[in-house]
């Protein structure tokens, strides 16, 4: 299975390098080894990045239907559902970026739970607060379906959570 990923990923990363170089050469600009590495890191960073809104979707979805279903939390059965979402996919986003984007050099226990921690610390500046004020925004003031508000939240959270983890939580 390792081995279909790391091959999916050079596949990916040639694809992507392709598209660069061909941009770059149109803007008459060279593409350095180290700008290269740093766009496909963020796309890695992306990829993974839509898997993990799939599953924070599908596990919002089910938690926000189960809640309405069994008449929980009432009005605010939505951020209960961004809440249980939230701890669900940072969890999936940790153990894949860990593995992909942000490969770490120390793989002890010890520098595994930090990690872990700092990714919790940092997803909660845009999977809890950002997401949570933006939710409200949406369904509350905006009167948007609790549905289809999660998905605007991307553009804001994605870019922000990139910076972090890179900066802060996976920082070598």
């Amino acid at each position: 299975m390792q081995q279909i990923i790391k091959q999916t990923w050079h596949l990916a990363a040639s694809i992507i390098c392709f598209f660069l170089r061909l941009l770059y050469g149109i803007l008459g600009m060279e593409l350095t080894a180290q700008a290269a590495a740093s766009f496909l890191q963020f796309a890695k960073f992306c990829i993974i990045g839509v898997s993990n809104t799939v599953v924070s979707y599908v596990v919002y979805t089910a938690s926000l239907l189960l809640f309405q279903h069994l008449d929980m939390f009432q009005a605010y059965d939505y951020l209960a559902a961004q809440g249980i979402a939230f701890v669900l996919s940072v969890l999936w986003s940790y153990f894949w970026n860990s593995r992909t984007v942000f490969v770490a050099r120390e793989t002890g226990r010890k520098s595994v739970w930090k990690s872990l921690l700092k990714t919790y610390i940092t997803y909660s500046v845009t999977g809890l607060f950002l997401n949570a004020a933006l939710l409200y925004l949406w369904v509350q003031v905006l009167h948007i379906s609790e549905f289809i508000a999660p998905l605007l939240n991307i553009p804001f959270s994605v870019p922000i959570n990139f910076i972090l983890n890179k900066c802060w939580a996976f920082k070598e």
